[in-house]
C-alpha cells in the first residue's frame, strides 16, 4: 500500500526517503510499469515510442576493430581505434527482409552515450563500459591500448555493453541509444543538444551531501558498502590470478625444456632414442598450449573486470539518492526556518539570536504596517516551501522505488552471471590439470617401453 508524504505542518525534519512498495516485492511488475511509462515520458523527446520499438528485435554486434589516424579537438594527430557496429532485424517487417545497418564508433563515443545514461537515467545501475587501458595483467600481455590482444577483447567488451543496454527494460527505449546504432553523422551533437552535461551533478556537491546528509537509508549505505567490498574482492582476485598466470606460464615452458633435453638425447641414443623422442613431443605439446590456455582465461578475467566496473554503477546510484536526501533536507530547515521567523513576528518574541532582533533593539520597533507586509512574504514563502518539500517527497519515494527495482534486476544478473563464469574457470582448471596428468602419464609409457 502507497505511503502518503509526510505533512510538512507536522513533521519538519524529513525521515529517509522510503519507497512506495518493499524492495523485495514484485521487481517485474516494477520494471514493467516503468517500462510503460518510459514510452510517453522521458528527457524531452530522448525516449521511443511503441511504433519504435524494435531494439528487442535486432541483433546487434561490434563485428570489427580499425587502426585509424586523425586529428583531434585540438588539431593534432593522434591514432585511435574504431569498432564496426552492426544491427540486423531478427523478424521480417511487412514480408520483406530489413537491411543490416552498419557504422563505425570510437571509444569516447561509447563513453558518451554511457555519461548521457547516467544523467537520464540516475536510478538504474548503468552496464560499464570495458577498460580503457589494459588493468591487471601478466608479464606476457601487453598494457598498449593499441595492442591487437587488447582491441579484440575490448571489441568484445564494448559489444557486450551494447547488448546490456539493449537487453534492458528502460535503456533499451531511450531514443538517443537508437541514433547511436543507427545515425553515424551529427549523432554527437543530437546529444549534445539534449543538454545533459548541464544536468549532470558536481563531484563536489556529491561529496558534500555523503558528509551532510543527516538521515542516510540504510539499505542504500548498505549497498554502497557491499559495492566497495566487491571491488576490493574482485580487485584482488584479479591480482592473483595475474601472478598464477604468470608462474603457471613459466611452469609450462619448463615442460618445453624437458621436450628439448628430450629430442637432443634421443640423437645420442640407440635404442631409447625411439621413446625419449615421443616423451620430448607430448612435453612440447604441453609447453605450446599455455598460451590458448592463458588466452582464455583472459575471457574469464574480463567477465570479473565487467563485475569490478559495475561497483561504481552501483556507487553511482547511491550518491544520486544521497543527494536527493540532503536537498529534501534543506529544504524542511529552511522552511523550518520561515515558520519560526513568521511565529517570532507574529508573537513579537525572538527565541535565538539573530542580528535582526539586535537590530531592533539598537533602532526600535518596526511599524504594525512594515510587520504585517513581511508575516505576509513569509506566509507565501512558507506555502511554496510546503509544496516544494512535499514534491521532493513525492520524487525521493519514486527514486527509490525505481532504483531498488533495478538494483534487485541487477543482483540477479550478477549472481547468475559470476556463478556460471566462475565454475567455468573451475572446469577450465581442472581440465588443464588433467592435460598435465595425461603429459606425464604418456610420457611414463614412453619411458617404460624403452
Amino acid at each position: 500500500m502507497e505511503q502518503a508524504p509526510p505533512d510538512p505542518e507536522r513533521r519538519l525534519q524529513p525521515a529517509p526517503l522510503e519507497p512506495l512498495g518493499h524492495p523485495d516485492a514484485g521487481v517485474e511488475s516494477v520494471v514493467g510499469e516503468e517500462a510503460e511509462g518510459a514510452r510517453d515520458e522521458g528527457p524531452g523527446d530522448g525516449t521511443m515510442t511503441e511504433n519504435n520499438f524494435w531494439l528487442k528485435k535486432i541483433e546487434i554486434s561490434v563485428s570489427e576493430a580499425e587502426k585509424r589516424t586523425g586529428r583531434n579537438a585540438m588539431n593534432m594527430q593522434e591514432t585511435y581505434t574504431a569498432y564496426l557496429i552492426e544491427t540486423r532485424s531478427v523478424e521480417h517487417i511487412d514480408g520483406q527482409s530489413v537491411l543490416t545497418d552498419s557504422l563505425w564508433r570510437r571509444y569516447s563515443e561509447f563513453e558518451l552515450l554511457r555519461n548521457y545514461l547516467l544523467v537520464y537515467y540516475p536510478h538504474i545501475v548503468v552496464p560499464p563500459l570495458p577498460e580503457k587501458r589494459a588493468e591487471f595483467v601478466w608479464h606476457k600481455l601487453s598494457a598498449d591500448n593499441m595492442d591487437p590482444d587488447f582491441v579484440e577483447r575490448r571489441r568484445i567488451g564494448l559489444e557486450n555493453f551494447l547488448l546490456r543496454v539493449a537487453s534492458h527494460p528502460i535503456l533499451c527505449r531511450d531514443k538517443i541509444f537508437y541514433l547511436f546504432l543507427t545515425q553515424e553523422g551529427n549523432w554527437k551533437e543530437t546529444v549534445n543538444e539534449t543538454g545533459f552535461q548541464l544536468k549532470a551533478d558536481s563531484r563536489l556537491k556529491a561529496l558534500n551531501a555523503t558528509f551532510r546528509v543527516k538521515n542516510p537509508d540504510k539499505r542504500f549505505t548498505e549497498l554502497k558498502h557491499y559495492s566497495d567490498e566487491l571491488q576490493s574482492v574482485i580487485s584482488h582476485l584479479l591480482r592473483v590470478r595475474a601472478r598464477v598466470a604468470d608462474r603457471l606460464y613459466g611452469v609450462y615452458k619448463v615442460h618445453g625444456n624437458y621436450g628439448r633435453v628430450f629430442s637432443e638425447w634421443s640423437a645420442i641414443e640407440k635404442e631409447m632414442g625411439d621413446g625419449l623422442q615421443s616423451a620430448g613431443h607430448h612435453m612440447d605439446v604441453y609447453a605450446s598450449s599455455i598460451d590458448d590456455i592463458l588466452e582464455d582465461e583472459e575471457h574469464y578475467a574480463d567477465q570479473l573486470k565487467e563485475y569490478l566496473f559495475y561497483a561504481e554503477a552501483l556507487r553511482a546510484v547511491c550518491r544520486k539518492h544521497e543527494l536527493m536526501q540532503y536537498d529534501l533536507e534543506m529544504a524542511a530547515q529552511d522552511l523550518a526556518s520561515k515558520k519560526q521567523q513568521c511565529e517570532e513576528l507574529a508573537t513579537g518574541t525572538v527565541r535565538t539570536f539573530s542580528l535582526k532582533g539586535m537590530t531592533t533593539k539598537l533602532f526600535g520597533q518596526e511599524t504594525p504596517e512594515q510587520r504585517e507586509a513581511r508575516i505576509k512574504v513569509l506566509e507565501e514563502q512558507i506555502n511554496e516551501g510546503e509544496q516544494q518539500l512535499k514534491s521532493k517527497n513525492q520524487e525521493g519515494r519514486e527514486f527509490v522505488k525505481n532504483a531498488w527495482a533495478d538494483i534487485e534486476r541487477f543482483k540477479e544478473q550478477k549472481n547468475h552471471d559470476l556463478k556460471e563464469a566462475l565454475i567455468s574457470y573451475a572446469v577450465m582448471q581442472i581440465s588443464m590439470c588433467k592435460k598435465g596428468i595425461q603429459v606425464w602419464t604418456n610420457a611414463k609409457e614412453c619411458f617404460s617401453k624403452m
